[in-house]
């Protein structure tokens, strides 16, 4: 790996790792003070707690199929850092080291959490109104630099 590249991930690497404690150390805290399948008002009725464990990816697709998550995880966190090498542009090495460090919290619960290796299931706790389905801090890194990619792309925004 040149130098220059090294600088790069090295560079983003403390906001990533930041964002990946704060999603870790979340999960925790719901673990330790939620009641599973309870709300809890945190900001009256537009955000509760409410923990529980998802096996499936977002909008519960793929019930059941956590290994098979546990596995695009994986390459995206590869292809993610590949990019983060690649990239020329600042806002571009922001988004992405946010991504990382969201598809590298829920890929944490996939490896780590029950029922075990590689179909541990991912700690959600926070849920708006409306229906909206629970989620938590790496599923807001991920929606957040998502965004930002559809934005930079619609902009023509080179990597």
């Amino acid at each position: 790996m040149a130098n220059r590249a090294k600088t790069k991930i090295f560079s983003y690497l403390p906001l990533t790792i930041a964002l990946l404690i704060a999603d870790q150390w979340s999960k925790a805290w719901a673990l330790s003070e939620l009641k599973p399948y309870e709300g809890q008002p945190f900001i009256g009725e537009i955000l509760k707690f409410y923990l529980v464990w998802n096996d499936s990816a977002a909008f519960s697709i793929g019930f059941g199929a956590t290994w098979i998550f546990t596995i695009i995880s994986s390459l995206a966190t590869l292809v993610i850092v590949w990019l983060l090498v690649k990239a020329r542009d600042n806002s571009w090495r922001v988004t992405l080291a946010i991504l990382l460090a969201g598809v590298m919290g829920n890929l944490a619960d996939r490896l780590f959490r029950d029922p075990g290796f590689p179909v541990g299931r991912v700690v959600d706790f926070l849920q708006l109104p409306f229906g909206f389905p629970v989620f938590n801090v790496a599923d807001i890194c991920i929606t957040g630099s998502m965004t930002m990619v559809v934005i930079f792309t619609m902009r023509g925004k080179k990597l």
